[in-house]
């Protein structure tokens, strides 16, 4: 399905954006495995597609830095020559509520999952530009929509990531470039692993599909973006969420 495309999927040594380099792998592209600071990780994501016979490279950057993202995209034209899809899936959390946040956890969270999506959907539209054809996908989420206790930097961050979405889509269209994003609910990583059964409990209560996704369901939304089938929609949010919420 993707064979001759190149993707980067930012923050994919673990979670949703491993799965979704191991997808688009598996579906002919060549992937750009990035990381900030599990290097291990990500070799052994790497390792995993060679050995299933797929194409990749890891690239370690801090995309809140944008030297460090001018110095990966070297690294991709060096190795594939160009970017055709980007899924921006970086992204952190430090939880606290807002009387106590501090302003370093707030400019923190901001600068990976919005600022760092900026920065690469920059530097990548410009690859793009120039073949006038791409697709950029930026994962947002359901808190975007719904609001969370203890998640102001998060949540405004996933906000803004719809804003850039419909922004970009507006500004690039007439360049064949398309801008979407997918809004995940409460997905099994290492994220909702450290809470507690309780919580867990709490919260599946709230899913009408009873249950927490997996990465994987998030793999199929993302492939169908980043697809020819999707090449008449540009600006749009898919929620993929198991009924959480219904927008």
């Amino acid at each position: 399905m993707f064979k001759d495309r190149v993707v980067l999927v930012t923050g994919s040594s673990k979670g949703i954006g491993k799965s979704l380099a191991e997808d688009f792998a598996a579906n002919g592209a060549s992937v750009c495995i990035n990381y900030s600071s599990s290097k291990e990780k990500a070799d052994k994501v790497a390792e995993s597609i060679k050995s299933s016979g797929g194409v990749c490279m890891t690239a370690g950057a801090d995309i809140s830095k944008e030297d460090d993202v001018k110095q990966m995209f070297r690294q991709i034209e060096n190795n594939f020559g160009k970017v055709d899809i980007l899924i921006n899936n970086a992204g952190i959390t430090k939880d606290n509520l807002f009387i106590r946040m501090k302003t370093s956890e707030f400019d923190d969270v901001i600068d990976i999952n919005l600022k760092g999506a900026f920065l690469c959907s920059r530097l990548a539209a410009k690859s793009m530009m120039k073949k006038r054809y791409g697709k950029i996908i930026n994962i947002s989420s359901v808190v975007a929509y719904t609001g969370n206790v203890g998640q102001a930097n998060y949540v405004s961050s996933k906000s803004g990531l719809v804003g850039l979405t419909k922004s970009l889509s507006l500004e690039l269209a007439s360049r064949g470039i398309r801008v979407n994003a997918v809004a995940p609910g409460f997905i099994e990583t290492e994220m909702t692993e450290s809470l507690t059964d309780d919580v867990k409990q709490d919260m599946k209560s709230k899913i009408p599909l009873a249950g927490f996704g997996k990465p994987e369901d998030i793999n199929g939304a993302v492939r169908f973006l980043a697809s020819p089938d999707s090449d008449y929609i540009t600006g749009q949010v898919l929620h993929v969420n198991g009924g959480m919420y219904l927008g």
